[in-house]
């Protein structure tokens, strides 16, 4: 989808059309959750400061994200996928994989779904999609963002090869800004220079992720697209409209915080072994703290006494904290059996 919590604030709300227009955040705290386009052409994107998205553009409009909408939202598309194949991978609300080889309506061409789907998009949720056509995930994935907005990109097996030689490192999908630096340090600027290093080197240099990138200069990405992905973790943060400076603070926010965890946990019915405290101070400065446990993590006393354990041992910095959050990994699914009681007599 194109900015789509944007997109959605800026068709339910007329006022908002055609200007710039940031969801999550205000003028002074926070962070950019979605950037309308009229914003991105200053400059604003998401994950972005608040602060900076203002000093970047001093005219953006700041608006509260409604989630429960998006995610309405997200199902109603879904479902028009659904018309076309089953196996459909969601990545987050606004992104997902369709593997129709072998598709409900019976087309022959995958370019023609695509437009099928982004029509209808349009003609029943007064959106726009962007979609990538290819013969794998990853170039699927960087064909979606090629041509943004409304766009449209399909990569042909024939011409993948020559597509990926002249290809930045930068744009490569699963290499971010940290590892394409590392990459340029090292004379790797496109496809064709990846290209030219064997598999030792590039596991040398980057570990695990060296035979993905070994693999993905070649065109070669064997990944299912995987209708049931397993979820890995489960999470929630806030981030506050002034720093926290105590630990009373601290701790005060923390509880709330594990009470939402623990609610999205019961939802789901899964729980986990490990626990994760996420903190980032007033300078952005971000540190994760995590401790695992023997037994699954089924009860909020339980997440309770873990967080504080992981919080009491946390040695903090003299400057205040602008966000906390939790998260829980090492999950498994609680079946609800039948239980044997036991009386007392």
């Amino acid at each position: 989808m194109d900015a789509f919590y944007a997109s959605v604030e800026q068709r339910d709300n007329p006022e908002y059309r055609g200007k710039p227009l940031a969801v999550g955040g205000s003028r002074d705290r926070g962070v950019v959750a979605a950037a309308s386009y009229e914003a991105r052409k200053f400059g604003v994107f998401s994950a972005m400061p608040s602060k900076i998205a203002y000093r970047k553009c001093p005219g953006i409009i700041f608006i509260k994200p409604r989630f429960e909408v998006y995610r309405c939202v997200s199902k109603q598309i879904r479902e028009i996928f659904f018309e076309y194949t089953n196996l459909v991978e969601p990545l987050s609300l606004d992104e997902a994989y369709l593997d129709v080889t072998e598709n409900k309506k019976g087309l022959k061409y995958a370019r023609d779904i695509a437009f099928e789907i982004k029509s209808r998009i349009r003609e029943e949720l007064k959106l726009t999609a962007s979609t990538g056509v290819s013969y794998n995930k990853f170039l699927a994935k960087i064909a979606s963002d090629y041509r943004k907005p409304n766009g449209y990109f399909l990569i042909h097996p024939i011409h993948a090869l020559d597509f990926i030689e002249k290809l930045p490192i930068g744009n490569f999908h699963g290499v971010g800004k940290v590892t394409a630096m590392k990459m340029k340090n090292l004379g790797i600027l496109s496809g064709a220079d990846l290209k030219n290093h064997d598999l030792p080197d590039l596991v040398r240099w980057f570990g695990k992720a060296g035979s993905y990138y070994y693999k993905i200069a070649r065109g070669i990405d064997d990944r299912a697209v995987e209708p049931d992905r397993e979820r890995k973790s489960i999470s929630t943060e806030n981030t506050f409209n002034s720093d926290l400076m105590t630990r009373y603070e601290m701790e005060d926010q923390l509880s709330i915080i594990s009470e939402e965890l623990y609610r999205r946990m019961k939802k789901y019915n899964i729980y986990g072994r490990t626990l994760t405290l996420k903190l980032k101070y007033s300078d952005f400065t971000l540190i994760t703290r995590s401790k695992s446990v023997h037994h699954m993590i089924t009860g909020l006393e339980d997440l309770l006494s873990l967080m504080m354990e992981i919080f009491e041992n946390l040695v903090l910095e003299n400057k205040g904290v602008r966000l906390l959050g939790l998260g829980i990994s090492n999950l498994e699914p609680i079946k609800n059996e039948g239980v044997q009681l036991t009386l007392d007599f």
